[in-house]
């Protein structure tokens, strides 16, 4: 297994693994495979625990199929159901591309903790833009009465789900999304803009076909989402400014719905209105902006600068 080469951006580390035309295709069908199994598999577990808990059998596939108003159960199967896409995706690499799983979280083969962390504090002040932006438009973003639902046993689980869970599903999607698919199609072509223009499109759109039927304005607002982000992975090196970015709007989407709507309207939003475009764009092109710019400032790598060895081999 070998790492990069020296001068790849994110998107053509492939290129500097074991390279050839038919690898990306034939890994973006392995990972879908692989990850329709793990799915399989999760939600039997989530079954066997619900059924555990005394909820009789049919019920308990009622509730995992999203039969009814969503419950917490059926919160938890799909954020895991995201969720084990990353060790699909990192499998894939390592057996087809011979990628150390690391290569899929940034050029310097890791998760960068340090800048991470700071993400999250970039994505909080984009929030306050958005707040801001929020109070001028004619449109309300939230569906709610208005008024603070009561807490309940439900509520509790359901908020152990969002904290808990609600972070692997955000890493899940762009390591599915802005990390194997954009190193995918990326190291398609040599030409380094055409590469970059692809690997930021394609993603972005299959990211918002992925999430089912809806208003023009929704599939709108999540592409806006998908281009950003797959900007940022290129513009920063790595994945960990679209994962900050992510949890954080869906702990808001999630807590909000939480604590003033219900989680059935939003898992499956209705009645999009073009008013929310600005609000959410704001929030995405204000944390563009400071991220790139912060990123710079620290020095953060954005190209894989130097080779790696192969691993030692042991001595025969």
């Amino acid at each position: 297994m070998v790492g990069p080469t020296s001068g790849l951006a994110y998107h053509q580390l492939q290129r500097g693994a074991r390279w050839a035309w038919w690898r990306p295709l034939v890994g973006v069908l392995a990972v879908v495979a692989l990850v329709f199994v793990l799915q399989v598999i999760v939600t039997f577990g989530v079954a066997a625990v619900v059924v555990a808990g005394g909820t009789p059998i049919d019920d308990a596939l009622d509730q995992l199929s999203g039969v009814g108003p969503v419950l917490p159960s059926y919160l938890a199967v799909i954020n895991l159901g995201w969720a084990v896409t990353i060790p699909a995706v990192m499998l894939v690499a390592w057996l087809l591309h011979r990628m150390s799983p690391g290569w899929l979280a940034s050029v310097v083969g890791r998760i960068r903790w340090g800048w991470l962390a700071v993400c999250f504090g970039l994505a909080l002040l984009a929030l306050l833009a958005t707040i801001v932006v929020g109070t001028l438009v004619p449109s309300d973003t939230i569906e709610s009465s208005g008024q603070l639902n009561d807490f309940t046993r439900q509520t509790r689980d359901f908020l152990l789900v969002i904290l808990l869970l609600t972070p692997l599903q955000a890493a899940g999607e762009e390591y599915a999304f802005r990390g194997y698919l954009t190193q995918a199609v990326g190291g398609v072509f040599r030409n380094p803009r055409v590469a970059m223009v692809v690997a930021v499109v394609v993603p972005a759109v299959l990211f918002a076909l992925a999430h089912g039927v809806q208003d023009p304005p929704i599939f709108v607002d999540r592409l806006a989402f998908g281009l950003v982000a797959g900007t940022l992975v290129i513009l920063t090196g790595g994945l960990e400014a679209g994962i900050a970015m992510h949890v954080l709007n869906n702990w808001l989407a999630f807590g909000a719905a939480l604590a003033y709507g219900d989680m059935t309207s939003a898992l499956n939003p209705t009645g999009g209105t073009w008013w929310s475009l600005p609000v959410t764009l704001t929030q995405s092109l204000v944390y563009l902006g400071l991220a790139v710019w912060v990123s710079r400032r620290m020095g953060v790598r954005t190209v894989r600068e130097q080779g790696v060895l192969e691993p030692i081999r042991p001595r025969v």
